[in-house]
């Protein structure tokens, strides 16, 4: 049986067949050679889920590729900005040829075209996309703002995602395979000791505990670190308040006022008090999200 046609007469009509040779000032839609399109070197994504990748490539061997890739022409060939998962599909069909929309881009947009892709289409873990985060930040001097912006999210959003390198590789490593969630990872990085993460992030998975249960799991362990009260058996058991007076909770209008700096300054925020003095801890990803900080307290 032949192989149908997969972009239609409409669109198909406006691909030159057989042009392999694109002139550099050539941009628009053109059918390529697969041999002569390569991956991304900035692709985001580093591993391919094999069973929708198979099917990908049986609705490509029926259909056709249904949607132009997106490339951009180097002397090596063609580099691929978004769709590399129709281009492996491709290979895998045997198709020749891939409908591809050629565009002149800088690296900083290819990068960006393909994690805006990824996340449109396909989503990232929480990791490949606080990774594609930091490549912006180290190899192109983007700030989290400029991020925020070009993938339409929050600038917290983003702060967020680039905390989960504070935790400890053991814990990254189940976030990567899908078994602990961000909501957890952002609930364990309020306690700084890794090693209690990692105790945490393994009943994760062995108990099935919410994010809600870890919070509060996290919360108990810093209220007895700090002399407020007593540890937790399980999630769902409330820490008991002690009789001694020098273990009183906080009083509310302490709560408060973290939460209100928290909120100003969009990260974490610890106040604690004794009789003397105060402290004020603040928690910050990076140097960048330091200086981001600092410039919010002066304004």
């Amino acid at each position: 049986m032949s192989r149908k046609g997969g972009l239609g007469r409409g669109l198909s009509a406006l691909i030159p067949t057989g042009d392999e040779q694109v002139e550099d000032s050539a941009a628009g839609l053109h059918n390529l050679a697969v041999s002569t399109v390569y991956a991304n070197a900035l692709q985001p994504r580093k591993a391919f889920d094999e069973e929708t990748l198979e099917g990908l490539v049986e609705s490509i061997r029926e259909l056709g590729v249904l949607q132009p890739i997106l490339v951009r022409q180097t002397e090596s060939g063609f580099e691929i900005i978004a769709g590399e998962r129709r281009w492996r599909a491709a290979k895998r069909a045997g198709l020749p040829s891939i409908p591809a929309v050629v565009r002149r881009v800088d690296d900083v947009s290819s990068l960006e075209q393909a994690l805006v892709e990824n996340l449109h289409r396909q989503d990232l873990n929480a990791l490949e996309e606080a990774g594609a985060y930091q490549q912006l930040i180290e190899d192109f001097g983007l700030t989290q703002e400029q991020i925020a912006k070009r993938v339409g999210k929050s600038r917290s959003a983003v702060a967020n995602h680039l905390r989960l390198f504070q935790l400890s590789p053991a814990v990254q490593k189940l976030v990567a395979e899908g078994l602990v969630s961000a909501g957890h990872a952002k609930a364990l990085l309020a306690h700084p000791d890794r090693a209690y993460q990692e105790t945490v992030a393994k009943r994760v998975v062995t108990e099935s505990l919410s994010v809600r249960e870890v919070e509060q799991l996290v919360k108990e362990r810093l209220d007895l670190e700090a002399g407020l009260g007593a540890p937790s058996e399980g999630p769902s058991e409330k820490a008991q308040p002690s009789s001694d007076p020098e273990r009183k909770l906080r009083p509310p209008g302490i709560l408060e006022l973290e939460e209100l700096l928290a909120s100003y300054l969009e990260t974490r925020v610890g106040v604690s008090m004794t009789a003397k003095r105060g402290k004020v801890t603040v928690e910050f990803a990076n140097l960048e999200d330091l200086e981001r900080i600092y410039r919010r307290i002066i304004e």
